[in-house]
């Protein structure tokens, strides 16, 4: 008699040789790591209320100084106290929380954006481009750019906050672009892109349609790092007195209120909610991309 061979359910073939997105591995990661997903949280409801409740306030009367209020303790009138001008702690904070995401939202945009698109050309085309675009990174890279940024926000008359984003984005999109170049060369190399050349694929085709889905969750992991850069960069120049201009609140400028004679021990709440506010916040997105990393190598994935 013949064996009858067992019937083979396709479907469950397909399921297990299916390889799972990005997306499904990185929910994966946030239900395996507890501490990840309860940072993303935090993360959802701080950028929640900043964002809603800075745009209910109204920055020009926060601003207004009222020396009558100047110090005051938190109570009833000020929920966070006043500051040396008599203005609401809390309603800078809102409003300095907001400028400095939206400006990390910003750079990290610009930055990446520029980053992806000139890596992929260097990494695609190689020969004089690459060494061309390369010698120019590398000159960027060994300036001192912090000095550097200082001098342009002096120097610039009428500074405003795009002024900021912009200097940023010229100072700090090598980064990506290096990420991206080294990725689209290893990617160049394999035989799926020789085979799309052979087939008469353009070039726009191959460098956005095959090589940028690949090695997409790299950039993704990477923006998420570089948002939380960006933020301690503004955050920290702003502390100093060479980030926003001074009618702008920011994090870094209530930061720099412990600077204050007798802040340190008598006035907490000058400086106390901005610096736990940027703790925080750091602390957040820097597991979030944990999580982002692990999801995008397998050797470190925890599910």
């Amino acid at each position: 008699m013949k064996a009858i061979a067992p019937k083979i359910d396709e479907e469950a073939l397909k399921s297990v040789s299916k390889v799972p997105s990005f997306w499904k591995v990185l929910k994966r990661e946030f239900k395996v790591d507890k501490l990840a997903k309860t940072c993303l949280v935090i993360l959802i409801i701080i950028f929640a209320i900043v964002l809603i409740g800075s745009f209910i306030l109204n920055q020009e009367e926060i601003m207004k100084i009222n020396l009558r209020n100047k110090y005051k303790a938190p109570g009833k009138e000020f929920i966070l106290g006043a500051d040396i001008g008599g203005r609401s702690i809390a309603g800078q904070l809102l409003i300095g929380g907001r400028n400095s995401i939206l400006i990390g939202i910003a750079v990290t945009i610009l930055t990446s954006g520029i980053g992806v698109v000139v890596g992929l050309i260097v990494g695609y085309y190689g020969g004089k481009v690459d060494s061309i675009i390369m010698r120019i990174c590398d000159f960027i890279s060994i300036l001192p750019t912090t000095l550097l940024i200082i001098t342009f926000v002096v120097v610039i008359p009428k500074y405003t906050m795009w002024h900021f984003i912009f200097i940023m984005t010229v100072f700090y999109w090598v980064g990506m672009t290096r990420l991206v170049r080294s990725k689209a060369l290893s990617e160049n190399r394999k035989d799926y892109i020789n085979a799309s050349k052979i087939m008469g694929t353009s070039d726009l085709k191959i460098m956005y349609g095959s090589i940028l889905p690949n090695i997409s969750s790299i950039i993704i992991v990477d923006l998420i790092l570089s948002f939380a850069g960006n933020i301690g960069i503004e955050t920290g120049l702003s502390f100093l007195g060479f980030g926003l201009p001074p009618a702008t609140p920011s994090l870094g400028t209530l930061v720099s209120y412990a600077r204050t004679p007798g802040a340190m021990s008598n006035k907490l709440w000058l400086w106390l909610p901005a610096s736990l506010l940027i703790l925080v916040m750091m602390l957040c997105i820097n597991y979030v991309g944990q999580a982002f990393r692990r999801a995008s190598d397998a050797k470190q994935r925890l599910g």
